[in-house]
């Protein structure tokens, strides 16, 4: 079963990163969700995810990640150099999730909001949930 990354598709930072992570998953590791749509909201509950939740979340073998665990857990299985990032794993947690939730508590002021969730192109439309 393939990790699924539930990202906010209202937000245009979340699209881009999206994005980035499909052009550097050529295996297909991650299948994508917005946390907006039904089945979006479906995991969050068969997970017992916060409502409230403001951070990317990753479902890998049922194992939930949230905030910079999630960020680096999918940097792993990324191609290139990506993979790399995960020593930042030895950061403390609450230093590394302090930057995340700036970033995050500003990523509509930095990046903008859409009105609804993106199409994806029929190409990469089989890993979108």
């Amino acid at each position: 079963m393939p990790a699924i990354i539930l990202f906010d598709g209202e937000c245009n930072f979340c699209d881009a990163s999206v994005q980035f992570i499909i052009k550097r998953d050529p295996k297909g590791y991650f299948q994508f969700a917005a946390q907006q749509s039904e089945i979006g909201e479906a995991l969050k509950r068969q997970y017992a995810i916060p409502e409230a939740m403001d951070s990317l979340v990753v479902v890998d073998h049922h194992k939930v990640y949230y905030s910079s665990d999630a960020a680096l857990h999918i940097t792993k299985h990324l191609s290139g150099l990506w993979g790399f990032l995960y020593v930042l794993k030895l950061v403390p947690k609450r230093l590394r999730d302090l930057v995340y939730k700036f970033v995050a508590k500003n990523r509509y002021a930095w990046f903008g909001k859409k009105d609804s969730c993106s199409i994806p192109s029929p190409e990469i439309r089989n890993r979108f949930l």
